[in-house]
């Protein structure tokens, strides 16, 4: 290698270190800057101003780039407004999300949402609105609007994420639920006749291994009508723990009731049970007409929607739920098992929300499984595939991670 090629590999060598050691400062905080030989300057200074004042463990108020890692954004308006606009600077949206949901959880600073100035500040994301949504009782008047277009920015992000793709999935289950036995050609479900008419194999003469399959059954699906073939009812526990599933149901559920083959029903609960269906045309009005936190009684619940089923064998119970049961914890093992040997398609789900699976009563869970009924989470993107293969009368696909069976 040549002299100049021995410099450019050192150099990047050096620029390699350097960017590991900064890294490290700015993970440890100005205690380790004397150990790692490596001091910050300009915008890693600022940087490192907004990461103390969330994460460090001093009594310095300001946390804007001083040399001690403190913590201190307190109850002050002005300061954390400041504070949030410097980490939307500095940081891309994931982690300014991250950081305003630590900033909640560390720091106490919910009341500070209350202000209008606040939300106008902050980065909108579900766990905002969940926060948003727990406060609502106590939101002034001045606020509310505010906080109203913070949670519809949420949700019409949502909804041109999950939408699109919700109604194709669910529009070609209730087109192959409607299974005939004399299709159109174009209805025709190939994968199924071939298998069904495999015995009829006829090798063809002078073809070295090769033949046809002779199909004397066709096996296809009608297309679905306008009419209503499938109801769907969305049974949604509304305790604090479970605000981001809440959050994702009120959208597929908006989405779930514009398409006019499917009748769907939202039902929240804690102790008590409302029916949202009638809000179903607007999510936002679902989520202000939620009132998070209180106890729970999942059998209350489904003794509400299992009065309001009409075709069980038509009919999609979803159960979302983290199944820490307050109510009567056999009636609602019979209720299911009744709803289910009635026809009904029921599903349990853990959580429905990017997070995965969050604490949860696994005592219930496995109680579920014993059913026939295996309860676990599902992420939001992974929902319509669920919904299609309950609508077809499939094994739902229950992720390979979760322990809950």
């Amino acid at each position: 290698m040549t002299a100049t090629g021995t410099t450019a590999v050192g150099t990047a060598g050096a620029a390699a270190d350097d960017e590991r050691l900064r890294r490290w400062r700015m993970v440890l905080g100005a205690d380790s800057a004397e150990s790692i030989g490596r001091t910050l300057t300009g915008r890693d200074t600022a940087m490192d101003g907004a990461l103390n004042a969330l994460y460090g463990g001093g009594k310095k108020p300001g946390g804007r780039g001083g040399s001690e890692r403190s913590a201190g954004l307190g109850a002050s308006a002005p300061a954390v407004a400041r504070w949030l606009g410097d980490i939307r600077t500095y940081f891309p949206s994931s982690v300014v999300q991250i950081m305003q949901r630590d900033a909640i959880d560390r720091l106490g600073l919910s009341s500070l949402l209350l202000e209008p100035e606040m939300l106008e500040a902050v980065e909108a994301d579900v766990h905002l609105v969940g926060t948003l949504l727990s406060l609502n009782k106590a939101m002034p008047e001045t606020t509310k609007e505010t906080a109203r277009a913070v949670v519809r920015k949420v949700v019409e992000d949502l909804e041109k994420r999950l939408a699109g793709r919700t109604r194709a999935t669910l529009t070609g289950a209730l087109d192959r639920s409607a299974r005939i036995g004399r299709p159109r050609h174009r209805d025709i479900d190939w994968d199924r006749t071939i298998r069904a008419n495999l015995k009829n194999y006829l090798p063809l003469p002078g073809e070295d291994g090769a033949g046809t399959v002779v199909p004397e059954r066709l096996i296809g699906y009608g297309r679905a009508a306008r009419s209503v073939k499938k109801d769907v009812i969305l049974c949604i526990d509304q305790s604090g723990s479970m605000a981001a599933s809440v959050v994702h149901a009120a959208v597929f559920g908006a989405v779930l009731a514009s398409m006019r083959t499917l009748a769907t029903r939202l039902v929240v609960f804690d102790t008590a049970v409302a029916d949202l269906t009638d809000q179903l045309d607007d999510p936002v009005d679902v989520l202000f007409g939620v009132q998070l936190g209180g106890g729970t009684d999942i059998n209350r619940a489904l003794a509400y929607c299992q009065s309001r089923i009409t075709r069980p064998a038509d009919t999609v119970v979803v159960l979302i739920s983290d199944l820490y049961e307050g109510g009567i914890r056999d009636e609602m093992l019979k209720r299911v098992a009744a709803m289910k040997a009635s026809g009904v398609q029921f599903v349990t789900l853990l959580a429905l929300s990017d997070e995965g699976a969050p604490a949860y009563d696994r005592e219930h869970a496995a109680a579920l499984g014993a059913l026939g009924t295996p309860a676990f989470a599902c992420t939001p993107d992974l929902f319509p595939d669920i919904m299609a293969a309950a609508i077809e009368r499939r094994p739902l696909p229950v992720p390979d991670t979760e322990p809950a069976r």
